[in-house]
């Protein structure tokens, strides 16, 4: 498996343009100012950066948007209904609302299918 600095420069040439892509993503789900966040990810880790991109990709391709998101986990834990709850999920970041979700839909995946049986 190739080193993270080896995955960034041959999908994003170098750290600010992986960065560039990361703030351009992220700018829509935070209210920090740009220019903050850019300098703070410029601190963070080549791996960090390759997972925090492929979380907000991940989001952006198949659910649109994080309150999106928010409402698909929501409701594939069978908590819709629940603001409150809702609203704490709206608070978790892209990445560990899609590991919940991942993990609630093969719960009713798994549910159903052992109903069918």
């Amino acid at each position: 498996m190739p080193a993270p600095l080896a995955i960034v420069k041959a999908k994003f040439e170098n750290k600010d343009k992986l960065v560039d892509q990361i703030v351009a993503m992220l700018s829509k789900q935070t209210d920090e100012n740009k220019d903050d966040l850019r300098k703070r990810l410029l601190g963070a880790s080549n791996a960090k950066l390759l997972k925090l991109h492929a979380a907000c990709k991940t989001t952006d391709d198949k659910f649109g948007s994080h309150d999106k998101l928010v409402e698909a986990t929501a409701s594939a834990m069978s908590k819709s209904k629940d603001k409150d709850f809702v609203a704490k999920l709206g608070s978790f970041s892209s990445a560990r609302l899609l590991d919940l979700e991942r993990v609630a839909s093969r719960r009713l995946k798994a549910a159903a299918a052992k109903a069918k049986a």
